[in-house]
């Protein structure tokens, strides 16, 4: 073989593995998909923070492929709703998961 297509092959086996290990898998997100749930994350903590009965700073927000899933305390269990709706009109969110408790 010349050198040349020596190369050719190398490079894009190189190209090749690097665009698979940016691919989504069922346990792990692509590189645009944390990006997205990141902005997705962010949101709904402001969405929480601006709503005067909550408190972001012991509500836990974690998002995975557009599933959110609050967690942490409550002052009371009308709050709960109310967490969870501003989390769902967040554009976005396919899913909320209510893992909060009544302190």
């Amino acid at each position: 073989m010349k050198p040349c297509n020596v190369y050719a092959i190398l490079f894009l086996s190189l190209f090749s593995l690097m665009l698979l290990g940016c691919g989504a898998t069922t346990t792990s997100e692509s590189t645009g998909e944390y990006i997205d749930d990141t902005v997705i994350t962010t949101k709904v903590k402001a969405a929480i923070f601006n709503h005067p009965s909550l408190k972001v700073s012991e509500i836990s927000v974690e998002t995975f492929k557009g599933e959110v899933q609050l967690s942490g305390f409550v002052s009371s269990a009308a709050d709960m709703p109310i967490a969870m709706r501003l989390a769902r009109e967040v554009t976005g969110v396919r899913a909320v998961k209510n893992d909060m408790r009544v302190k």
